[in-house]
């Protein structure tokens, strides 16, 4: 063998030994697929906002124009419950961050324990939901052919209708009362997609746990759980607006 043809062939085994296995053949180094990577989630993250945006726009007018029944149909709603929910997201922000940091700082152990805890508190985030969806059915404040708006026009029959003092809300006129069912069709188009955002999040957890476990993200490559959590520090942003927004129109 000649010489040239030596020094070709140690080269491409040097290339060969220092090419990390997370680095996709269409990237030249890892600085370049870890720009690409940002771009693209933000990039994502972007458009997510412009749809959620989107959604508090449409809400907002519709607020503007019919406030009674909409102050009105949120008190249909479980303050109490809101507020569970909201310490339950804020928590498994905390808990996610601290895996991004187990990711870092190649704690396998402590990144399982954490993507798992993050996992159950968006169980008990979505169980919560679950109740409180369960409850508008029952109730018949679901939209569509069987809504009720009984509990608007006479509020004197909802212990649910009460201000801060207890004591009931004025009724509302027919009119008025049936505009609640637009509340209610915005509560569940919003609260339904963040619902469904949280669900894809949980799937990735599923998946990412069990990577975990063999060893993934604790080698040097944590790419991918700083990514998925700023997706799931996205949603719970999402909730942040969506909680005050639906839950505490007028309740001082």
């Amino acid at each position: 063998m000649s010489d040239s043809t030596a020094i070709a062939h140690g080269a491409a085994a040097g290339t060969h030994h220092e090419h990390p296995p997370y680095l996709r053949h269409h990237f030249e180094s890892v600085d370049q697929q870890t720009d690409a990577s940002n771009f693209a989630m933000w990039l994502f993250l972007l458009t997510e906002v412009m749809f959620f945006g989107g959604l508090f726009t449409v809400y907002m007018i519709y607020r503007n124009w019919y406030y009674p029944a909409f102050s009105a149909a949120s008190h249909q709603l479980d303050v109490m419950l809101g507020g569970i929910n909201t310490v339950i997201l804020i928590t498994s922000s905390f808990t996610m961050a601290l895996a991004v940091w187990c990711a870092e700082t190649r704690k396998k152990s402590g990144l399982v324990a954490m993507l798992v805890v993050t996992f159950l508190l968006g169980v008990v985030f979505l169980g919560i939901k679950g109740h409180e969806y369960k409850e508008k059915w029952d109730k018949h404040h679901f939209p569509g052919a069987s809504y009720s708006v009984q509990a608007f026009v006479n509020p004197a029959s909802d212990p649910l209708q009460v201000n801060a003092q207890g004591k009931p809300l004025a009724p509302l006129a027919p009119d008025m009362a049936a505009r609640t069912e637009m509340y209610f069709c915005l509560y569940f188009a919003m609260t339904g997609m963040h619902a469904l955002h949280m669900l894809i999040g949980m799937g990735i957890l599923i998946f990412m746990i069990f990577r975990a476990r063999a060893g993934a993200y604790t080698e040097g490559h944590s790419a991918y759980v700083n990514y998925f959590g700023l997706y799931w520090h996205f949603v719970d942003i999402v909730w942040l607006f969506l909680f005050p927004l639906l839950y505490l129109i007028n309740r001082h």
